[in-house]
């Protein structure tokens, strides 16, 4: 049976040219190595000829798109903690982190996993790793990992998500996927497709899309099994989902 984890294609601006790359590396063209090289070709160039720190981080739009677009992230987070962002880019997440959770009566440590953010963030130079998320052995677990299942090629999406909840996100800790655009309509949806694999969502919020009417700006979390007993031993009663609109 196919897995439909690798038939699914993230709504970006680079989408059409991601899909040749994913389709030469199954057709045998490129291998994994390959694959990096040229997703890699696409965006460092992106980003480091960028003029504004939302295009520097892959994001077209300005400061209020932003806040709309990435602040729905924070809903995610409940508790005080480290927070890794893989594949930060430039660090404008790590920084916009610190203030929304603040804004919650919430204080996290900032920790990223790229190279450009340490030349924008030297004060953070020591919290920012470079490395493959499928193969980097990190310093530390993190209370909160949050990634992006484009980062690396369809067939390890899966994979990623156990590598990550194994070996970075803390025991106790919250793996948090998004944000990503996805149709309203669209079957299976991402979140079906993670659940599809096993993992029970712990949690979600999204956002309507600014300019897209049928689309919206989604992220979903993971609770480690610690953290999800430590839950139902608490008998929380309030739903762990949120559906924001802003």
């Amino acid at each position: 049976m196919s897995d439909p984890g690798t038939e699914y294609r993230f709504r970006d601006g680079a989408a059409a040219l991601i899909a040749e790359i994913d389709e030469a590396l199954e057709s045998g063209e490129i291998e994994e190595t390959g694959w990096h090289e040229r997703v890699a070709g696409i965006i460092r160039p992106a980003y480091l000829g960028a003029a504004t720190p939302q295009a520097q981080s892959g994001f077209s739009g300005g400061p209020l798109a932003w806040e709309h677009a990435r602040g729905v992230i924070a809903d995610a987070i409940d508790r005080d903690g480290t927070f890794l962002d893989v594949g930060c880019a430039n660090g404008l997440l790590m920084e916009t982190m610190v203030r929304w959770c603040a804004a919650k009566g919430l204080a996290i440590a900032p920790y990223g996993l790229a190279a450009l953010a340490r030349a924008r963030l030297p004060h953070w130079s020591d919290r920012i790793f470079v490395g493959n998320a499928l193969t980097w052995v990190p310093p530390t677990r993190f209370d909160y990992v949050r990634t992006g299942l484009e980062y690396v090629p369809p067939r390890r999406r899966r994979e990623l998500i156990a590598r990550l909840l194994r070996e970075v996100v803390a025991a106790d800790g919250r793996l948090v996927i998004g944000v990503y655009n996805e149709d309203r309509a669209l079957r299976p949806s991402l979140e079906e497709i993670v659940r599809g694999w096993g993992y029970p969502v712990s949690g979600k919020a999204e956002r309507a899309h600014r300019y897209r009417v049928n689309e919206v700006q989604r992220v979903l979390w993971i609770d480690s099994a610690a953290r999800r007993r430590g839950r139902s031993e608490e008998g929380a009663g309030a739903s762990p989902s949120t559906i924001r609109d802003r």
